[in-house]
């Protein structure tokens, strides 16, 4: 292994697909800043459609805590909307109550007419365009493996914030696709499912030293991009390859061409027989290794809403 400055890089060699995180990797913004433009855009956007402020949050966060704990076979999205209309149907006036479908539709309506306004004014790493439109020119397969709890449209928003194709990519991870969250590793076994490779094949490029790295203990390999590094467990970053957006752009140059690229990406949802197989592989089946997973996703959720300001869901009675 060799050193760049005071960055990790390693040997260079091929790989059979990269995979991409978004925020803070493709899209250099501050997740707190993002996430609580966000949810305020949102709740503004539903609340003058006559639903309770605060009520809505609770929903919200309860739905989107469910997405982050979910371990199949439904997918985030049915988890989403089944603890979203619980915790609606529950507590919500009868005057104020709205059927799935209705709901539905106003969530479309904001994400078509008023979330881009959240990122519109993010300013695109020219390093991670050119490093994309690089590993594409050199036949790699692109996956961008983000937290899948945006529905497909906010997911292509947020890459054109980044000033990148989403065509690019082989498969987008959104909450209609994907029956888990980063860092659980049936996550990313459907992802590796989704290619039917093994883990040694592959790269993953991201930020974060819990949620990205998961996937390592799969066999993939991995590139963390420092510029927004979020380290919740003080990683001594001489163990994995990282750099700068910069740095990761001029290692990208030096790639060779992919010789052999995935031939298949499974868009949609993958079979759970598949991901069990996968996990199965790579010994990841025991009950002590599943529950550690579960364990571990539970603790990156409270750390995730630690950093966008939220508090852990407090169960409606």
């Amino acid at each position: 292994m060799t050193e760049h400055g005071n960055r990790h890089i390693g040997p260079q060699r091929e790989y059979r697909a990269v995979c991409f995180d978004l925020d803070g990797t493709l899209l250099p913004m501050d997740i707190q800043e993002f996430l609580g433009s966000y949810f305020k855009s949102l709740t503004e956007f539903i609340a003058q459609r006559g639903a309770d402020p605060q009520l809505l949050k609770k929903a919200l966060n309860a739905g989107t805590h469910a997405m982050t704990l979910n371990q199949g076979p439904q997918t985030n999205e049915q988890v989403y909307w089944s603890t979203f209309m619980d915790v609606m149907e529950r507590h919500a006036p009868e005057q104020e109550r709205r059927t799935l479908e209705q709901w539905q539709e106003l969530f479309t309506e904001f994400y078509e007419t008023r979330f881009d306004a959240v990122g519109r004014n993010s300013e695109p790493s020219l390093a991670m365009v050119r490093a994309v439109k690089t590993l594409a020119e050199k036949n790699y397969p692109l996956l961008l493996t983000t937290m899948p709890l945006f529905p497909p449209v906010a997911v292509k928003l947020r890459l054109g914030w980044a000033g990148i194709d989403a065509d690019l990519f082989s498969r987008l991870t959104q909450y209609e696709n994907s029956t888990a969250a980063k860092p659980s590793l049936r996550y990313y076994a459907e992802n590796l499912a989704s290619m039917g490779v093994d883990g040694s094949e592959v790269l993953m490029v991201g930020n974060n030293t819990v949620e990205d790295l998961a996937f390592c203990k799969l066999g993939a390999d991995a590139y963390l991009v420092t510029d927004y590094l979020l380290d919740p467990v003080g990683l001594d970053l001489a163990t994995v390859k990282h750099g700068s957006a910069q740095e990761f752009a001029d290692w990208v140059d030096a790639l060779p061409v992919c010789a052999h690229p995935v031939e298949y990406v499974c868009t949609g949802p993958v079979d759970s027989q598949l991901t069990d197989q996968v996990l199965g592989a790579c010994g990841c089946l025991s009950p002590e290794e599943l529950k550690a997973a579960e364990e571990e996703a539970a603790a990156a959720a409270r750390f995730n809403q630690k950093v966008a300001g939220e508090l852990a869901p407090t169960p409606v009675q």
